[in-house]
Formats: structure tokens, C-alpha cells, sequence
């Protein structure tokens, strides 16, 4: 007799991106990891952490984060929440909102954990097809039938933004629950985020982290902001201390040096400006980006490496992008975007596989 419910046994899991060995020196472009430290008073508050913060438990709410990021952010503390990563309250959305054969809308392809999440607690998933330019169908998912929407803004894996206008209408027009996820919305426009909107719409929930612009995916900081009734259902979902006493130290201190964040972003939206030029001169497709990564398309014609092949090579020298089986994304590379030197010798890399098999490509 098996101990496992059926439908966790049958289920595939997230497919996470491959990891370096121990010990390797990699480039990890692959995960959309920062490859910029944290704010340096990041490192002065972990440095400055007594003991007894280890031996007590912290406060189950968060307070003290949550007033800082509702005072950050313009909203009041009842309309926050804290979590630890976004993983968190994506499965606490399910858990709480969704639950057993209920239905989600997302656009596909998007990000693939929502998937996963849904499956293990029984919901069902509706892929609702992007455009042939990957741009998102915001009347398809205003009539998708579901009882929530999700939308990753700007999408990931696509690096595309929505505008907040139809970001808006979205979440006017839609029944039910809009998920938005702000994961990479720091590197977007300034006007880009709609937390605002949580405002004048009861029906709006907005994901943010700490592991894109503030590089912390280690201390595993999530937080959103919604309607009072929809914190307060998230907080009765939740474990009780889901936030670690010393991560909140570090979300606080990287919250607090704005100056720093925004210089990074600036020299991550650079780079990546600069990349996505040189790959195009290359002749590779790039999906115009907001986030802290490119979507890719190698060059077409008889003989040129295809996506998988470009990866596989790249790996075998240390060099870790992403690659999806996803129908819609067979033929492309996910970059994420990190330092000058880290991207130039992507180039390097990627100019040497096609040169060293001898190929030349139809451009």
C-alpha cells in the first residue's frame, strides 16, 4: 500500500535548471541570479546579528519588514505580506484561493512553477496561448473561465513587458483573482509596477521578491501586497514562522539602500542592452527584454548549431544558460544577464562553437 497520494506520486515536479558541482568554476547564467553582490549594509547586518535572535522565535507576522515595505511602497501594513521567497505565496494562492479542481488561467509559456504548484494541490492549470511574438492575449484571459489569472509581468521566460493599461484592464474586467507576479519589474520602467492598482481593485493580488534586483535568492524573501481580506486569508494559510529572524534582517537592510539597488539595475539594463545588440549582430533572434535575462533564438540556416546544441557545448564549458523542451521555446536560449566580463565571454564562446564545427549559418 503506498503511503503517497496518487496525484503527487504521478506528479513530474518543477524542472529547476541545472547546477554546477561543487567546487566548479562556472559562469551561472541560468537561474536569473544577480551576479552583483548585495547592498554592502546587507553584509553590515549580518555581520551585526546577535545570538539571541537565533535562540528566540521572531515575530509571526513580520511587523517590522511589513511596515518598512508598506511605508517603501505607499501602502498600509494591513494590505502586506511576507513570505519566504515568492514560491511561498504562489503555493499559499493555491492553497488558499484556488484549491482541489479549481481552475487557473496563465498565458504560455510563463513561468512554469505555477504549473507544478497547481498540479500538487489537485487545480488545474489553463495555458492560455501568447501571440506568435510571445505577447499576451489579455482578452483570452479575461474570458478564460477560470476563477484566477495569473500574470508574470514582465513575463518570464519572454522578458516581455504588458503595459500597465492593459495590466489594468485585466484586472477591471476579469470575475475573479488577478496573481500579478512583479518578480523582475525593477528592471522594467519606472511606471511599469502596478501595485497602485491594489488600491481601487479588491480582486488584485501583487507578487514581489528580494532575489532579482536586491540579490538575496538565498535568504528567500518573498512579499505582496492586496486587499486587507486577501492578506489576512494569507496569513491564516501560512506557517507561522514562515519568515527566518535572520533574513528579515537582510530584506531590511537591502530595502533601506535604495541608492544601491538602482545602481546595480542601471548597470544590469545596460549590459543587457549591450548583449542583446551584439547577439542580434550575430544574427540570433532577442525578444525584447525588461527583466534581467534575454530569450534567444540562434541563427537559422543549414548546418547552424540549433538551441539545444548551443547549450549542451556552452555547459561542457562551464557556461550554464537556460534551455526548455516547451514547444514554444524549443528553439530558443534563456540568458540571464550578468557581469560585462561574464557576457563576453558568452559571446566569445557562442562565436568559437560555430566556428570550431565549421559551420556557417544562412543569415
Amino acid at each position: 500500500m503506498t503511503m503517497i497520494l496518487p496525484h503527487i506520486e504521478r506528479l513530474p515536479g518543477y524542472a529547476q535548471g541545472e547546477q554546477p558541482p561543487d567546487g566548479t568554476q562556472a559562469i551561472r547564467l541560468n537561474l536569473n541570479e544577480s551576479s552583483y553582490p548585495p547592498s554592502p549594509e546587507v553584509v553590515k547586518a549580518l555581520q551585526s546579528i546577535p545570538e539571541e535572535t537565533l535562540r528566540r522565535y521572531p515575530d509571526a507576522k513580520c511587523d517590522k519588514l511589513r511596515t518598512a515595505l508598506a511605508k517603501h511602497y505607499g501602502v498600509r501594513e494591513e494590505q502586506t505580506f511576507c513570505s519566504n521567497g515568492s514560491s511561498e505565496i504562489i503555493s499559499l494562492v493555491m492553497k488558499v484561493f484556488i484549491g482541489p479542481h479549481g481552475k487557473l488561467a496563465i498565458p504560455d509559456p510563463s513561468f512554469p512553477l505555477y504549473h507544478s504548484v497547481a498540479a500538487s494541490y489537485q487545480a488545474e492549470c489553463i495555458g492560455i496561448p501568447t501571440r506568435d511574438d510571445f505577447s499576451i492575449d489579455v482578452e483570452q484571459l479575461i474570458h478564460s473561465g477560470a476563477q484566477a489569472v495569473v500574470l508574470v509581468n514582465p513575463n518570464a521566460p519572454t522578458g516581455l513587458l504588458l503595459p500597465i493599461e492593459d495590466v489594468e484592464r485585466l484586472v477591471r474586467e476579469f470575475p475573479g483573482l488577478v496573481i500579478l507576479d512583479e518578480a523582475y519589474i525593477d528592471f522594467a520602467k519606472m511606471d511599469a509596477s502596478a501595485v497602485s492598482l491594489i488600491a481601487r481593485y479588491s480582486n488584485l493580488l501583487v507578487i514581489r521578491t528580494f532575489s532579482k534586483a536586491y540579490a538575496l535568492c538565498g535568504a528567500r524573501i518573498g512579499y505582496c501586497f492586496g486587499n486587507e481580506k486577501l492578506i489576512t486569508a494569507l496569513e491564516k494559510g501560512k506557517d507561522v514562522y514562515n519568515v527566518d529572524a535572520i533574513s528579515r534582517e537582510l530584506a531590511l537592510a537591502a530595502l533601506e539602500d535604495q541608492s544601491y539597488m538602482c545602481t546595480i539595475t542601471a548597470a544590469i539594463k545596460r549590459t543587457r542592452d549591450r548583449f542583446s545588440g551584439q547577439l542580434a549582430r550575430q544574427g540570433f533572434i532577442v525578444v525584447p527584454s525588461h527583466t534581467n535575462f534575454l530569450l534567444c533564438k540562434p541563427p537559422a540556416g543549414s548546418g547552424c548549431p540549433t538551441a539545444e546544441e548551443l547549450y549542451d557545448t556552452l555547459m561542457k564549458q562551464s557556461i550554464y544558460v537556460r534551455y526548455y523542451k516547451n514547444p514554444r521555446l524549443r528553439d530558443y536560449l534563456r540568458i540571464t544577464i550578468g557581469t560585462d566580463a561574464e557576457m563576453d565571454a558568452v559571446l566569445m564562446a557562442l562565436g568559437q562553437i560555430v566556428e570550431q564545427n565549421g559551420k556557417k549559418c544562412d543569415q
